[in-house]
């Protein structure tokens, strides 16, 4: 039997913590857990290593889930990844979600100089990898789930057949029901949200492009955009005002329910909010935000 620590609960918070000093982490993930967030969703990007950023949290934390979104699979060995996630499990009696993704060319082969493959196959073989991998610790009372930050078909088919689920990130409730399609009734569908808590809709806009124009011009976001129903017009420029309303969720607190529920109805189990802040830079969150919306969790 699982424990209840394998499902990553209701709501969760997707969080760029770089910004943040350490020492104030743990205060932080004690608040989120307080404020009733299920999991607590860090990226890997240029800064800090998610997986010993996770154990840091974990300490802080009593029953907060912690969830890589995702962890770059170019960065690390399999045997590593799966070291850094069967550790991470057993030391927090299975508080932790592995996040596994591609990333992008011009991060794995402009940042840091790696050749990038085939998403699909690349994945593939790396799962495999993972599989075999030899791990000889005191295990965990359960292995490690792990899920894919999945966008296209294959990728879903791939996070349905050879992991316990997806994670997508920047899509619309549409794409939720074409993903829970894909992966069945049983696997993990963990979407990600980003919401923008205010009612003026030239600030909300404002402030969704903003977050937008960092993730524009990458063929893999591009490319999933495209599937899911928006035009080269939508996406020119600065992103139509469709694009902006459809990615990303605005207004005030019934307004941001509403837009959960819609994910909910369409089959996700989980939904992680990313609370984007008006006004400020790339990379922050809206703390303000974070504390007024926890309670969609039971919404």
């Amino acid at each position: 039997m699982s424990s209840e620590n394998d499902h990553p609960g209701a709501l969760g918070l997707w969080a760029p913590l770089e910004s943040m000093r350490s020492s104030k982490l743990p205060a932080f993930a004690a608040e989120v857990e307080a404020l009733g967030y299920t999991t607590l969703w860090i990226p890997e990007t240029t800064g800090r290593d998610p997986f010993a950023s996770a154990a840091f949290l974990l300490s802080a934390t009593t029953h907060l889930r912690i969830a890589t979104g995702i962890a770059n699979i170019y960065h690390r060995h399999p045997g590593a990844m799966a070291q850094a996630a069967w550790t991470l499990a057993e030391q927090s009696g299975g508080r932790f979600l592995l996040g596994l993704g591609v990333s992008h060319s011009r991060m794995v082969e402009g940042v840091r100089g790696l050749s990038y493959g085939r998403p699909v196959a690349s994945m593939r073989a790396y799962l495999a990898q993972m599989d075999e991998a030899p791990y000889n610790a005191v295990p965990p009372s359960d292995p490690p789930k792990r899920v894919l930050a999945a966008l296209g078909p294959r990728m879903l088919e791939l996070a349905r057949d050879a992991a316990d689920g997806a994670h997508p990130y920047w899509g619309h409730p549409e794409h939720t029901a074409r993903a829970r399609e894909i992966l069945g009734p049983d696997k993990l569908l963990c979407v990600e949200q980003k919401v923008v808590l205010e009612k003026n809709p030239s600030d909300a806009r404002e402030a969704a492009r903003a977050q937008l124009a960092h993730y524009a011009e990458l063929p893999n976001y591009r490319r999933h955009w495209q599937r899911i129903g928006f035009s080269d017009d939508d996406l020119a420029g600065d992103c139509s005002d469709r694009v902006v309303d459809g990615l990303v969720a605005w207004g005030d607190e019934s307004a941001i329910a509403s837009r959960i529920r819609e994910h909910r109805d369409a089959g996700a189990d989980h939904v992680c909010i990313q609370p984007i802040p008006v006004g400020a830079p790339f990379g922050r969150i809206d703390l303000g935000a974070v504390r007024a919306l926890a309670s969609l969790g039971t919404a």
